[in-house]
Formats: C-alpha cells, structure tokens, sequence
C-alpha cells in the first residue's frame, strides 16, 4: 500500500509542493532539491547486517547513518523494464502491463517527474531509463513470448568472471561513469544557479552483468567484469557458499530458470566464490558513483538542502538457487535497496515496513496539489472510491461494525435515561450544551424521541 511509505517517512521531509509564482521558494527553509540514484540489479540485503560485511560500500554507510534505510524494500517485477515501469509510474504491474523489457510505459505517459516539473521544479535525466522499453534483442522477445511452450533452451551464457588485471583500473563501467560526470556537471553549470527547486534522476547499469559476446549474436549478458582495485573492496572470508538443491529435487519453475540461464552444468566452489566477488565488487563500484553525486552536492552546499534517494529496479542472485541474472521472487533478486537522506530524513533510522518500487512516486508527489488536504478527491474517481471501499468491505464489514456502535449508543442511553427518571430534559439542560436546549427544550427533546425509535438496519 502507498500509504504504508508515507506513514513511516514523515510527510513533511518527503512533500513536494509546489514554488509560489516567481521561482520563490515556499517557507524559510525552502522546499528541498530531489536527487533519485537507481542503480541496475543491486541486493538490497547488502544495505544491513550480515550482507554488508561482505564488501565496504561506504557511501550506502554513510547514507544509513545520515538518513532512513528501509530493510524490507522490493521490486515489483524482478525483470529490467517492468520494474522501472511501476518505478515511474506509481503502478503496479498488472496494471501497466509491461511483461518484459519489449513492453513498458507507453512514451507519452506521465511520470512524476512530468508532474512535478508542471509544478515548478527543474527537471534532469542521466544515464539507464529503461521504462518504456528496455534492452532486447529478438531473441529475448521471443524466448519471453514461448515461455508457456513445454520446451527448455538454454537462452543466456553460462556464468562467468573477467578480470582487469590493472590494479589502479577505478572507472571499469566507463558509460555509468559519464553519465554521472554528466549529472555533476548539471549539478555544477546549471541547478547550482536555480531559484526553482529541481529534481536530478540518475541511472546506472551497474551492478548488472555485462554482456557476453562470445555467446554469439543474441548474447546475453552473463559476465562478472572488474578490476582489482575494486575485489580488494570485497572480504572473500565473508562470501557464503549458497546451498543447492539437486537438479532432480529442485521446482520446475527453479529448474526451468537454472536451465535457461545455462546453470545446470557443473560449477566448483572456486568459480561461484569468484562469482559473487566480482558481483559484490561491481557493487563497490556502484556505491563510489553515488558517493561522487554526494560529495559534489556537498561541495556545492546543496546537500543540506536536498533529499537523496538511492534504490534499485532488482537484485541479482549471484548463484543463489543456481542461478544468476534476475526473474524470480527469492529474495537476492527482489530484495532492492532503498535508502534516503536529506533535510527532515531521521537519521541512523531502520524502517522495517514493506514498501517496493511504487512508492517512489506518491512520496515525490505527496503535498504538491493540495498541501492543506481540502480537496475531496474520492468524488472525482468514483471507480477508483469503489475499488477502495470493497477492499475495506473484505477486511472488516463497516456497515455492520457502524450499526453495532449506534445499537451501543441507543442503549446506553436509555439505561441512562431511566436511572435519573422523567426530569432528563432538565439534566441535559445543565450539560454543556444547555444554552441551545433551554432555547427549545421540547424540540430536541421530540429529536430524541425519534432518534430512540428508529432501528439500524445492519446490512446497509
């Protein structure tokens, strides 16, 4: 439920309301900047004890201890372009109907970045969208279109690591890399010098796999690819081994997914340790770009002025299960990251709520349009009110619950009413509420006459 994100987070920390005419911020302190960092394929275990201990991601450290971490935070759709879908539109898949990465948000949609920008804030967009449609080749079209088909193909190359063997080799995703110097420089030259406030969304691919070409044409993308500046980030001792089930006790659907990421053959202990090393030192890599945003916002001094949010559109599962890559509800592959920091944010806070991907958009927009809630907007989505009321009717029957509470209040008063006899009128009189009685004692006396005659009917 969206609700569920904005209770935890207090309202007034996340709101987005709009600037008053003329670029003037609202109150003292202005309204705050948004910077959303969303990274590719990034464990959210690796945010909070045990999995932190495995590799130093100092900036997701700094971000917990300066801000709120959400420890049950998941995606909706374990898949690149569904995830990022209901990302930025605040739906769930089902509704927006994306069900691969051929299939997203149609072009014109509006996200809320649109909405907020029809509000006044400055707008920017770097690096990985991937909401309306995602990467794709005709092979992943139709291996996603035959999934009901009763065959097995092997549709990705088997796992494996490629090192750089220079140690001082820092910038390895090298386009991940300029689409952040991109945003900083944006940051610098341009939304250092608005009056509006502005919000600045950047993706990353990493720490997704990179692709394989030695697979053939339609490769996919099954290579962990590092150097060894970022494996010295990794503690080896703290990688854990996954426990497997044999291939003749796993779940069809496990066995379907092992077999089609090209996991069933035979792996030792050393290639899937060395797997997750590389895997968890791409994620080093991710933490020191969303560092370089932080700090350029603290060189800037903005950063006491805007709310920094950092997830991811899924997990991976590094050999969790047998299997790498995504596509599956385990936790190494929906469990994401979701960490926020900024002016209002608790700090060193654990929230252990349930939230997931959707929730990023009502909190961009909590506030904006109707700041002091005077607007009833149930009357203007009656399909949308009636959804909701047959939702509250399957979990408790209101209508029922109400005539009980009003049954309760009939009887009570007139237990009431004859302890104390025929002279109530004149105790009422006495109450609070006397000066209006006295006015006209025998019509409200009539009122309640007529109120103590009429029955509830239960099942309106």
């Amino acid at each position: 439920m969206l609700l569920l994100w904005v209770s935890v987070v207090a309202a007034s920390a996340l709101a987005a309301p709009a600037p008053r005419k003329g670029g003037q911020r609202r109150g003292a302190a202005g309204v705050p900047n948004v910077v959303l960092v969303v990274s590719d394929s990034f464990d959210g275990r690796l945010t909070f004890h045990p999995g932190n201990q495995v590799v130093k991601l100092p900036f997701i450290n700094l971000m917990k201890a300066h801000g709120t971490s959400f420890l049950n935070a998941y995606t909706n759709s374990p898949i690149c372009c569904p995830s990022r879908a209901a990302m930025w539109s605040g739906l769930f898949t089902h509704l927006t109907e994306s069900w691969n990465n051929f299939k997203g948000l149609d072009p014109n949609y509006t996200t809320w970045m649109d909405v907020m920008e029809t509000h006044g804030y400055r707008t920017q967009k770097f690096g990985k969208l991937d909401y309306t449609s995602g990467h794709h080749s005709i092979s992943n079209r139709v291996e996603a279109w035959t999934r009901d088909v009763p065959f097995l193909l092997r549709q990705e190359g088997r796992p494996m690591v490629n090192l750089i063997p220079n140690k001082t080799k820092v910038r390895v995703m090298e386009k991940d890399w300029k689409n952040t110097d991109r945003a900083i420089n944006w940051l610098k030259k341009e939304a250092i010098n608005y009056t509006e406030p502005f919000v600045l969304y950047l993706g990353l691919n990493l720490p997704h796999p990179y692709p394989s070409p030695s697979s053939g044409e339609n490769f996919g993308s099954s290579t962990f690819h590092t150097s060894l500046y970022w494996l010295e980030k990794v503690s080896r001792d703290a990688i854990k081994i996954p426990k497997w089930l044999p291939l003749s006790e796993m779940h069809p659907v496990d066995y379907y997914s092992s077999y089609t990421k090209n996991c069933t053959g035979k792996f030792t202990e050393k290639e899937i340790k060395n797997i997750r090393a590389f895997y968890y030192a791409m994620c080093a890599e991710t933490d020191a770009m969303l560092g370089e945003i932080i700090l350029a916002l603290r060189q800037l001094d903005l950063l006491q002025k805007t709310i920094v949010i950092y997830s991811s559109d899924h997990g991976e599962l590094a050999m969790e299960h047998r299997q790498f890559y995504k596509m599956s509800m385990y936790e190494a592959s929906s469990h994401i990251p979701l960490l926020i920091m900024g002016p209002g944010i608790k700090a060193n806070q654990q929230v252990s709520n349930v939230v997931s991907l959707v929730d990023i958009y009502p909190t961009m927009l909590d506030l904006s349009s109707d700041p002091d809630e005077l607007t009833n907007i149930a009357i203007k989505f009656p399909e949308i009110t009636s959804s909701l009321d047959q939702k509250l009717r399957s979990i408790v029957n209101y209508p029922e619950v109400s005539a009980s509470v009003h049954q309760y209040n009939k009887e009570q008063f007139i237990k009431w009413k004859q302890s104390i006899g025929q002279n109530y009128s004149n105790v009422i009189a006495n109450l609070r509420w006397h000066q209006d009685w006295l006015k006209e004692p025998r019509k409200y006396e009539s009122a309640i006459d007529q109120w103590l005659k009429t029955h509830t009917n239960p099942t309106v």
